[in-house]
């Protein structure tokens, strides 16, 4: 190969190269958490919780009023991670009159999270999850089995609400799933968010 072919060749290969390293980083970058639009340099926990949130294993739909959430919250390499630290849930009733919730809590916390995006949104998903429920009443085809909720679910960020949407295409299009007795269930709840440590009343975003 001679210089002039030579030179061509190298040029070609850097672009090559360079356009490699472009997507590769594009494909790797993550959204970081925010506060009044600087990134978070430190860890914060954030609280909040949906005035109602349902999960719906096959022919039965349990509802919780209260559906709260703590989570602590930091970025790390411009990534923004978290842990689900308390979930406490109130006040359940199920969609069949012959079928009550006798206990309900979240399992085996923390449970991790991360941010990633779906092009053009932004979502958290919640690694992990365990939730564990017990149905009472004597003609409830699962009184007194202790059903566990498991797996992986994504929800949808919204910056101009201050929100995380759960619901089947949130799961569907973050790839994620949570199963009950060996089906896949459904998950659905808009949960608020506010800062609890030292960003009160400040702006939380996601980009």
């Amino acid at each position: 190969m001679n210089r002039k072919a030579t030179s061509i060749f190298l040029r070609g290969l850097f672009a090559a190269l360079a356009l490699c390293a472009v997507f590769a980083a594009s494909a790797s970058a993550s959204p970081a958490w925010n506060f009044e639009g600087k990134e978070l340099t430190e860890t914060e926990v954030i609280m909040g919780g949906a005035y109602e949130s349902s999960m719906t294993i096959p022919g039965l739909t349990t509802k919780c009023e209260n559906f709260l959430y703590k989570l602590t919250i930091k970025n790390e390499a411009k990534v923004g991670k978290g842990e689900l630290t308390e979930m406490p849930l109130y006040n359940c009733t199920t969609s069949s009159p012959v079928c009550t919730v006798k206990t309900i809590g979240a399992e085996t916390l923390p449970w991790p999270a991360k941010l990633t995006k779906v092009e053009p949104s932004n979502y958290i998903v919640v690694e992990n999850v365990k939730v564990g429920i017990r149905y009472a009443g004597e003609e409830c085809a699962l009184g007194g089995i202790l059903v566990k909720v498991t797996g992986t679910a994504g929800g949808l960020i919204e910056n101009a609400t201050e929100t995380a949407t759960f619901n089947a295409s949130t799961l569907s299009a973050t790839k994620t799933e949570l199963k009950a007795l060996g089906s896949a269930i459904e998950w659905s709840g808009v949960f608020y968010t506010e800062a609890f440590q030292w960003r009160r009343e400040q702006a939380l975003t996601v980009s």
